[in-house]
């Protein structure tokens, strides 16, 4: 009965984490919205890259269990230029064979996980998906180990 409880409080605890993203997202408006209200709704970004034109884009992962990735791009002004989710089919295949760890995480921030098969020689990242019917979805990126790009899949976990 205590881990059914557990469950309920903690799936409750996720649909209120997901409310408030949504709430927050649709404050914050490009053009409009500076790097202090970004702040102020997302807190502090898990990662920070400079950009050769004088902004900075900011990283917002809902890894491990969520299913997006946000990047804020804030201007040399202090405004939001762009505000994304970059897990999205289009920028799963921009991922090519070649690539450093570097420009992955880049493009798609920070992955769920990280496992290395030394029988391999392989190291996958993957990054969690919406769920389809009763399994969960992940993207997977395939490493050598030199950190380049081989390839990329997609796995299914069935839900029991």
């Amino acid at each position: 009965m205590r881990s059914l409880l557990s469950l309920f409080l903690g799936a409750l605890a996720a649909i209120g984490l997901i409310g408030c993203d949504a709430v927050n997202l649709k404050d914050l408006k490009p053009g409009v919205s500076t790097g202090f209200d970004v702040r102020d709704k997302l807190g502090k970004p898990g990662i920070e890259w400079r950009n050769d034109d004088g902004s900075v884009t900011w990283e917002y992962t809902r890894q491990p269990e969520g299913t997006e990735c946000f990047m804020a791009t804030i201007g040399p002004d202090n405004i939001l230029k762009n505000l994304e989710n970059v897990l999205t089919p289009q920028n799963f295949a921009r991922v090519e064979a070649g690539w450093t760890k570097d420009q992955v995480r880049r493009l798609l921030g920070k992955p769920r996980s990280v496992q290395s098969f030394a029988m391999k020689k392989e190291e996958v990242w993957d990054w969690r998906l919406p769920p389809e019917f009763n399994a969960a979805v992940f993207f997977n990126i395939h490493f050598d180990m030199d950190g380049k790009v081989t390839g990329t899949s997609r796995s299914n976990e069935i839900r029991g």
